[in-house]
């Protein structure tokens, strides 16, 4: 539906979206605040149980707490983020939105990393990023030549090797989980959309946080805010195929082919209906450990998780709605694995601030360069789900390295149980004296994720299908495997900002898209660059 003369001719208006991820969720929320559309009038379907797709956190002080990965927010950088948290209210007070929920704790906490790296258990000095000529070189040239020049190349293949033992590289690939073989386009955009953090990528003092975990601090207000509106979430529902009409304004979405509950369901689309599609998904076949048992490594089998499948289908009979297997094909590549740990005795926390000098939730990653897993820890600020107890702490970490035998426990990581795991934590920390307390009183869950970064696979033009492909007329692609140019994958804002896309295209709104930050114009950016680059 499109060049429409306001909210009213859209009050019948019918909106169908696969998936219940954060792109799903702003994609609803803009359809009600600048759609005009009923909130009954919004399906969301997601085939598990649990809505918020990637930004997931469950769990229990018994049974343990999980959170598959963390979230680093940054003021400048998350336009289309924060509009969308600034007329969602918090939980906790209705007065206020979740924006300035999350301003408010940001003033509370913030962060500057006293450890960001460790070798030998020691604090290593960051001060200086370890580049040689050549180096900044590179990066200089990586920034300044287009993404066609760049092509399918990998990180690796543009710059020497002595760049990934540099200071910069291990704080940089670990703040955003970059490997060597990942896409140096992909790399490219990252340098672009942060360059600002260059001169504090060694304090993280531009990182802001949710004051809890992802899913109580964005998924639950937003879900709730939907909820409020009448917006119908349909679990258990996998859409398996979408039939087209074609006409002289291009093709449509006529039909819905569904799995309710396992059972067969079509559902009939409208003319003046709107499809989204959230096409892949970083979290499929993700897999749980235990302190005694490994996280197993899973390829997607479109049982457990339609989203690849979906995408598959509906690539394979047209083509310009991208290439996923260039994103799926290699999970060697794109796996690695994290851990969340719930501790019932502070000792370890005590210890962590004493060695940093940062309290729990000031200072971001800690990474063990000499790693053979590339091991990092982050001790977020507690509670870090709504509801856990004052004596339950809780901490996350994850490695890149997965089939590297680790340092001192002589396993590959992807074959160790989360009881191996803070063993080898606590020998890279040297807290020996305190080890046998802290694994006594400690419950380390792996999780194994095999497409977790999927997205950042060397990739050419149209292996992403566009938001809204050409030469359709009422479907949208979201979420973090749409083309979006400029922006980076890996992050909430790129989700956010394919909903905000897609709901402007889609009903032909007078309205932008929240701009885009370029710190790569700013003179003032580009002058504390140049000077972090000359160290």
């Amino acid at each position: 539906m499109a060049n429409t003369d306001g909210a009213a001719q859209r009050s019948e208006t019918k909106a169908y979206l696969v998936g219940s991820g954060i792109a799903s969720l702003a994609s609803a929320a803009y359809l009600i605040r600048d759609g005009g559309l009923k909130g009954a009038n919004i399906r969301i379907f997601e085939e598990t149980p649990q809505l918020g797709g990637s930004l997931d956190g469950s769990g229990s002080p018994d049974h343990g707490y999980v959170i598959r990965g963390g979230r680093m927010f940054t003021y400048e950088a998350y336009t289309c983020t924060f509009d969308l948290l600034s007329f969602v209210p918090s939980l906790t007070d209705p007065t206020k939105s979740v924006s300035d929920e999350i301003h408010e704790f940001n003033d509370k906490h913030i962060p500057h990393s006293n450890a960001r790296l460790v070798r030998g258990g020691e604090k290593v000095d960051v001060s200086n990023m370890g580049f040689s000529n050549r180096d900044r070189l590179d990066l200089i040239e990586i920034m300044a030549v287009s993404e066609a020049s760049l092509g399918a190349k990998r990180i690796e293949d543009v710059f020497a090797p002595s760049f990934f033992t540099t200071n910069f590289w291990y704080m940089w690939v670990t703040t955003f989980a970059f490997q060597p073989w990942h896409s140096a386009v992909e790399l490219k955009r990252y340098l672009h959309r942060f360059i600002q953090e260059f001169p504090r990528i060694h304090t993280l003092g531009g990182v802001r946080r949710t004051p809890y975990n992802q899913y109580d601090s964005i998924v639950l207000p937003v879900t709730t805010w939907l909820k409020a509106h009448g917006v119908v979430f349909q679990t258990g529902t996998a859409v398996t195929d979408l039939d087209f009409v074609y006409g002289p304004k291009g093709k449509g979405v006529e039909r819905l082919h569904c799995l309710r509950d396992g059972k067969p369901e079509l559902i009939a689309v409208g003319a003046d209906d709107l499809v989204f599609v959230t096409n892949g998904s970083m979290t499929t076949a993700a897999s749980l450990g235990s302190m005694t048992r490994p996280a197993t490594l899973h390829d997607k089998d479109g049982k457990t998780d339609g989203s690849w499948t979906l995408w598959e289908k509906l690539a394979a009979k047209h083509s310009e709605f991208g290439r996923p297997s260039a994103f799926n094909g290699k999970i060697d590549e794109s796996k690695w694995l994290s851990f969340t740990v719930t501790m019932r005795d502070p000792t370890f926390f005590e210890l962590m601030e004493k060695f940093t000098g940062n309290v729990a939730g000031t200072g971001g990653l800690v990474t063990f360069t000499d790693s053979n897993w590339l091991m990092s820890v982050v001790l977020a600020a507690q509670p870090h789900f709504i509801g856990q107890p004052d004596h339950i702490k809780v901490f996350w970490g994850y490695g890149l390295f997965v089939d590297q035998v680790g340092n001192f426990v002589k396993k590959k990581m992807s074959d160790c149980s989360g009881e191996e795991l803070m063993i080898e934590l606590l020998g890279h920390l040297r807290f020996d004296a305190q080890k046998d307390l802290i694994l006594k009183t400690s419950n380390c869950i792996p999780c194994m994720m095999p497409y977790i970064t999927s997205q950042f696979m060397p990739r050419v033009q149209g292996d992403r299908p566009p938001v809204k492909p050409p030469g359709t007329t009422n479907l949208a692609f979201i979420g973090q495997y749409c083309e979006i140019p400029d922006d980076v994958v890996f992050t909430v804002e790129y989700s956010v900002r394919s909903a905000q896309t897609a709901v402007i295209a889609l009903l032909g709104l007078e309205k932008e898209v929240s701009p885009l930050y370029k710190a790569q114009y700013d003179l003032g950016v580009l002058f504390g660059a140049a000077k972090t680059l000359a160290h």
